[in-house]
């Protein structure tokens, strides 16, 4: 699958692929699109993307939309970021096309999931409640007013081979940074707090202090936990000249 090219080598305006890739993994909160005899349907919900960018749903069997989703899998999540001006149409947006299937046996999804929405905690192990997956199949990508992408599923998924690199590592990376780096973490966060890193992958990491979780986006997409590393040195070293620029 095609790797995203880094916006450093293509000037200031990030390729398609990679804007949509980081307003995914950024969402905390999407429209998800179901269809029943016909009938569109259109539902809030709180996704979050796995390491290789599918969207995990945590829905109710009590729920509309998920009965649609037991009837018709296919589907569309709609998710929006911060508009450039005070007309919503400058919004950078995208509308992910997928396939969802009801994960029987989550495992270590369901503590993914968890991680990015701490507070579902509180429901996830009721009876009606299932975890879900959305499978891509493309994405189309409003990158604000006038700037519109299609990007087939070979473009917007991240390098398998990346995804499998940085998920072997992700674990030591976490333990490593939360005991050892946690000066850098709340700089990060730009916010003081006991931040600890709760998720990791190659486009990012998410950092959480109670149930305040805040995604930083890597500089570009990296390969392997060096590139982890590197990626992280980069993100703290511009953070601290932010914070020395305003305290000037």
């Amino acid at each position: 699958m095609a790797e995203a090219e880094a916006p450093s080598e293509l000037g200031a305006e990030p390729p398609p692929a990679w804007q949509a890739r980081r307003l995914l993994r950024a969402a905390r909160m999407a429209t998800l699109a179901t269809v029943a005899d016909g009938q569109p349907f259109a539902a809030l919900v709180t996704p979050a993307c796995t390491a290789d960018l599918s969207p995990l749903l945590l829905l109710s069997s009590l729920s509309e939309h998920t009965r649609q989703l037991l009837a018709e899998p296919r589907c569309a999540l709609l998710v929006s970021g911060t508009p450039a001006e005070r007309n919503p149409q400058t919004a950078p947006r995208v509308t992910l096309l997928a396939t969802a299937e009801r994960l029987a046996e989550p495992g270590g999804m369901k503590a993914q999931y968890l991680a990015i929405h701490p507070y579902a905690t509180l429901y996830a192990d009721f009876g009606d409640f299932s975890l879900w997956r959305l499978r891509p199949e493309r994405a189309n990508l409003v990158g604000g007013f006038a700037r519109a992408h299609r990007i087939p599923a070979g473009d917007l998924l991240p390098d398998a081979a990346a995804v499998a690199a940085v998920a072997a590592a992700a674990a030591a990376i976490m333990a490593h940074c939360n005991a050892d780096h946690a000066d850098t973490l709340a700089l990060l966060a730009g916010e003081a707090g006991d931040w600890a890193m709760v998720a990791v992958d190659v486009d990012g990491c998410d950092l959480a202090s109670g149930e305040i979780v805040r995604r930083i986006d890597w500089p570009a997409p990296v390969a392997d936990a060096d590139g982890v590393r590197a990626a992280l040195i980069r993100a703290a070293r511009a953070a601290r000249k932010q914070v020395q620029g305003e305290t000037t």
